[in-house]
């Protein structure tokens, strides 16, 4: 049995900013303070944090969407990759970005709710603050 998790949050900036940033290694690295590899085309691999993070991109819309496999070292062996969906909405305060995170493993979804709020979520608003995107 698998977890599904939807989580949305709402940043100064242009959707093409955050696009370009999840897909670049050294703005990613920026935007999360973690070290990240990235390659950014269909079936190109990524590791974030440190490794901790790694999977590949499956679907790319520039400026809009985001489709990953996508796993973590706590995933047990035999589980399969989960699915990323980030999305990108432009809105009046900037950018909605919502992740759907599909196929967590059991009893992991809560965690990497947490996660995706403190590791990214916060570390991104003071990254794009800081840039003065908008």
């Amino acid at each position: 049995m698998t977890e599904r998790l939807e989580i949305s949050e709402i940043f100064a900036t242009d959707p093409e900013d955050i696009y370009e940033a999840w897909l670049d290694g050294e703005k990613h690295g920026k935007m999360t303070g973690s070290n990240a590899k990235i390659e950014p085309s269909i079936d190109g691999k990524f590791t974030t944090w440190d490794g901790y993070i790694s999977g590949s991109t499956i679907a790319m819309e520039p400026g809009r969407r985001i489709l990953q496999k996508w796993r973590t070292t706590d995933f047990p062996d035999e589980s399969p990759d989960s699915t990323l969906e980030i999305i990108l909405e432009r809105v009046d305060e900037g950018t909605k970005i919502t992740l759907i995170h599909t196929e967590i493993p059991e009893g992991q979804a809560a965690d990497y709710e947490e996660g995706w709020k403190e590791f990214y979520f916060e570390p991104m608003h003071r990254y794009f603050i800081g840039k003065g995107s908008l």
